[in-house]
């Protein structure tokens, strides 16, 4: 069965009647944590990737939030589900209501939200909890005006499930028939100077002079590809595309490859070539090596950066194998892609 929004009534609701007050949530300072793989989501204000800014060590100090709640934070103005256990930033809050499913919980995420635009939450005036209790928002409802639960959980599995039918379809036909490619290759140490053509540092832009946008701007996260921020500022930026961003603060070494025009922090390095986007990509993990060498006390100057070495995979003429990167990480791609398919073919 295919459930409309507009087959179904709605009716407005006090958000504390539906979810409860909002928790306090103990704030942690992203200076005393340590980043982690395996560790546990520290969510903060941002309004990207919902809410997340690292995965950090976790520690039996840690007052941890319970999993399946809705975070916001002051400033973002953003509601977003956590599916996992997390701990938070500065001035950040959540609800929880146990009797609710997380698919429940999505949908009235997606609500919340749309009754956020134009709500003027921002620097100056924060979304608090108080302020966040007292929001009023619509739901739809059953044949006694009550919130239609049922509906909801109905709606997201049936959204979901077209998505990755959607998500197959597109891979089925897009996946090629590849080799596996061996790295048995001779390396050779080159300067970064000698393989990019320019490497630039961004202009500083703090965040009281962003204007909201669709422009990504790219800065020092090590997440989600370093957007830290979607903007449409012009005047006294620096914009890039397809090319190489390397922190040289904050998540120092980290790099991505970007194929998107972008603004640029002070605290991102572009690199480019002309190269393609296999080619960067595979680069762009030899970069990431860096973040060994450097941390927040000894950031990637200009000074340093171009007396840096890259080790790269080299021909007969000793010369950056070029062809074998592309070729290399196309092998990558493909692979991971087949994996992923097998994976939701399961679920």
């Amino acid at each position: 069965m295919n459930r409309f929004l507009s087959d179904i009534d709605w009716k407005e609701f006090h958000l504390v009647d539906i979810l409860n007050k909002a928790n306090n949530s103990k704030a942690y300072h992203s200076n005393n944590l340590i980043s982690k793989k395996n560790g546990i989501p520290y969510i903060t204000r941002t309004n990207l990737n919902n809410g997340l800014f690292d995965i950090v060590k976790y520690s039996n100090d840690l007052k941890i939030n319970p999993a399946n709640t809705i975070s916001f934070g002051a400033e973002n103005a953003t509601y977003f589900l956590q599916p996992y256990e997390y701990i938070t930033g500065n001035k950040m809050y959540y609800y929880q209501v146990k009797q609710l499913s997380s698919n429940v919980l999505k949908f009235i995420t997606i609500c919340l939200n749309k009754s956020l635009k134009g709500g003027g939450f921002g620097y100056g005036l924060g979304l608090t909890g108080t302020r966040s209790d007292k929001r009023k928002f619509m739901l739809p409802v059953n044949s006694k005006g009550e919130p239609a639960y049922e509906f909801m959980e109905e709606y997201i599995k049936e959204r979901e499930e077209k998505l990755k039918n959607q998500y197959k379809n597109y891979i089925s036909n897009n996946i090629s028939q590849f080799k596996k490619v061996e790295l048995n290759k001779e390396w050779k140490e080159f300067f970064v100077s000698e393989i990019f053509n320019t490497i630039q540092r961004g202009k500083r832009l703090i965040k009281e002079h962003q204007k909201k946008g669709t422009i990504p701007y790219i800065s020092s996260t090590s997440l989600n590809n370093g957007i830290d921020n979607f903007i449409s500022n012009e005047n006294s930026v620096r914009k890039y595309k397809n090319c190489l961003s390397l922190a040289n603060s904050g998540s120092v070494g980290t790099c991505f490859y970007e194929p998107f025009e972008f603004i640029a922090s002070d605290h991102i390095t572009h690199l480019s070539g002309k190269y393609s986007k296999y080619t960067y990509l595979f680069m762009a993990s030899m970069l990431n090596r860096l973040s060994e060498k450097y941390n927040f006390n000894r950031e990637i100057n200009d000074t340093r950066i171009k007396k840096e070495k890259i080790f790269l995979p080299i021909n007969s003429k000793c010369e950056p194998d070029y062809e074998f990167m592309e070729n290399y990480m196309k092998y990558l791609e493909q692979k991971k892609i087949l994996q992923y398919l097998e994976y939701i073919k399961r679920q």
